[in-house]
């Protein structure tokens, strides 16, 4: 059963469109230890089933990932469930079947569902469409040693809500020390304990946040660990490509080399 936001949150989170807001200040950030980063890092299987599980009972009540099949999450390199786990969360969710001309079940061959507001922008690629570091001074030196940051920036938003409120022009805006300008029309969607892991893992709001940053991230780029493998190989080919060429080139000099040349 999916967990539905209040309808002011429903309501806020229309007029947001997408979280764009006035200018202002660019938000706080803050850093996040996530597992995938870095040339070695990989995907928590754990963490992308809990996070999972954040976004099926609390965002998805507003939010689609339309791009993303089904079935990838029984990829390895990704939450990696069952065969059977993935086509019975599949079935929770229906589709229209214009040959059937009716509503029925997905299968995992379908997509995640879309947005359950126009106005709710899809969680797809958001991992991948938001920065949360850059410069200093436009370099981009931040984003070279942190990364791009943009599972960071989806943390730091969740838990960046101070409870603070106030209204404009009709509309109900909360503040939110990540959110660029400080004020967002997004009620706080999560507040911890909001869902119940089998794992027994702590579901204190920073951990339910990150876990479902890591989860978006893996949406937004699930085949990281392939790449990251491919360009590791390319790596090592290189290198012993260059140390036969270094051994090779000194081999047809060294003759050369060790004659004196009389001009």
């Amino acid at each position: 059963m999916l967990k539905k936001l209040s309808m002011a949150a429903l309501a806020a989170l229309s007029l947001s469109a997408g979280g764009a807001l006035a200018a202002g200040d660019a938000g706080h950030i803050h850093d996040v230890d996530f597992s995938f980063e870095g040339p070695f890092g990989k995907f928590d299987q754990n963490q992308l089933q809990r996070g999972l599980q954040v976004y099926t009972e609390v965002c998805s009540a507003c939010h689609g990932m339309r791009y993303v099949p089904l079935r990838t999450l029984a990829d390895e390199g990704g939450p990696h469930l069952p065969e059977d786990q993935v086509r019975a969360y599949a079935a929770q969710f229906d589709i229209y079947d214009a040959e059937l001309d009716e509503d029925r079940p997905r299968k995992p061959t379908d997509h995640f569902p879309e947005s359950g507001l126009e106005s709710a922008p899809d969680l797809s690629l958001m991992a991948k469409a938001r920065a949360g570091f850059s410069g200093p001074y436009g370099t981009g030196i931040n984003q070279l040693v942190k990364g791009m940051g943009g599972p960071e920036y989806i943390a730091s938003i969740l838990t960046g809500y101070t409870g603070e409120e106030k209204e404009e022009a009709g509309t109900t805006f909360y503040e939110n020390t990540a959110f660029p300008g400080g004020w967002i029309a997004m009620a706080p969607p999560l507040y911890g304990e909001d869902v119940e892991y089998a794992d027994g893992h702590s579901t204190s709001l920073h951990h339910e946040a990150e876990d479902v940053s890591a989860f978006l991230m893996w949406a937004a780029e699930p085949k990281m660990m392939a790449r990251k493998q491919a360009g590791l190989t390319g790596v090592l080919f290189l290198v012993v490509l260059s140390t036969l060429l270094y051994l090779t080139n000194k081999k047809l000099w060294a003759p050369i080399k060790g004659k004196k040349l009389d001009l």
